[in-house]
């Protein structure tokens, strides 16, 4: 199967290159260049196999949701020169992920179920059952982590901190609460439900920028809407549309991201599922028919393509 696991370009005027867990970013002057491969990771572990076509999955629907939301917050995104690959302006990142829950699932349902009942400073009612939607949207902040796991930190132990000014961090709860009303609007329309997601912004002449992924399903929960009372009636899961199946089938086969736990073996059948997985996502929230880039040399097609746009564009330098 035809996927990216990893990237070693070099462009013109290159300055710096970053791995991430999923993407390789190239600095370019003032500009940032981000292929997303077919990485996937879990439990903040990038696991053993690359799935067909999940970068560019990634890459289109968060191109789509910045587009859509311009009127909102300006964002970092110039280009997408290829179906991989975006292309933007390079600022300074807030140092924490504003991540909005407007239903008790995946890490915050697991804190709850262990008795919290406080995460990252926000009180949570008793009564709730997993899936439940919360009495509104909340926001459970955590510290953004270059390697290793993301930590759960508050409100008020950033601004103690001063990671973020109060002023900057207003703002960026403005934002993400605004960003997750349209995602769900938007979802809604699809008929989907937007059960969490992650918003990451940064600042560059003082200005600030949504930047990276957004409502995609590496960094969003999503569930059927037509379905969702009757299984959340009759305690049944409720089929969503997000990385939480990974994540599960991790769980399931003892591995949770801890120390000395050994990942399970990914079959091609499986790669193959999660990748029809991804594809259906792109489908549904989009309301486009998925087009599979199917060069047989992927690499040289984004080198191609990139090199192309960067010969016809005027790249700021630093």
């Amino acid at each position: 199967m035809n996927a990216i696991g990893q990237t070693h370009f070099s462009f013109p005027s290159q300055t710096a290159f970053y791995q991430g867990k999923v993407r390789d970013v190239y600095t370019i002057g003032d500009t940032l260049l981000m292929v997303a491969t077919d990485r996937i990771s879990a439990f903040d572990v990038i696991l053993p196999r690359a799935i067909p076509y999940k970068g560019q999955v990634l890459n289109q629907i968060a191109a789509h949701f910045l587009t859509a939301t311009t009127d909102i917050v300006p964002n970092w995104l110039l280009a997408v020169p290829d179906p991989n690959v975006s292309i933007g302006q390079r600022c300074a990142p807030f140092a924490v992920e504003m991540v909005v829950r407007g239903y008790l699932a995946g890490h915050a349902a697991r804190e709850y179920k262990a008795g919290r009942r406080s995460v990252c400073g926000v009180q949570l009612p008793d009564g709730l059952q997993e899936n439940d939607r919360l009495p509104q949207p909340i926001i459970t902040p955590t510290t953004k982590a270059h390697q290793g796991h993301d930590e759960d930190i508050s409100r008020d132990e950033i601004l103690r901190q001063g990671i973020v000014s109060e002023q900057d961090y207003v703002q960026l709860e403005n934002f993400a609460l605004a960003l997750f009303e349209r995602g769900t609007r938007m979802a809604a329309e699809r008929g989907l439900i937007l059960v969490d997601t992650k918003y990451e912004f940064g600042k560059v002449d003082g200005k600030i920028l949504l930047i990276d992924e957004v409502h995609t399903p590496d960094s969003s929960r999503y569930f059927y809407a037509d379905t969702y009372a009757q299984n959340q009636q009759e305690g049944i899961t409720q089929k969503q549309l997000s990385k939480e199946f990974v994540r599960q089938w991790l769980i399931d086969n003892g591995f949770q991201g801890q120390d000395n736990q050994q990942l399970p073996a990914m079959s091609d059948q499986w790669v193959l599922q999660i990748s029809e997985r991804y594809i259906e996502l792109f489908e549904k929230i989009t309301g486009q028919t998925f087009v599979k880039a199917t060069d047989t040399d992927v690499l040289a097609r984004i080198e191609t393509n990139v090199l192309r746009y960067l010969n016809n564009a005027i790249v700021p330098q630093k």
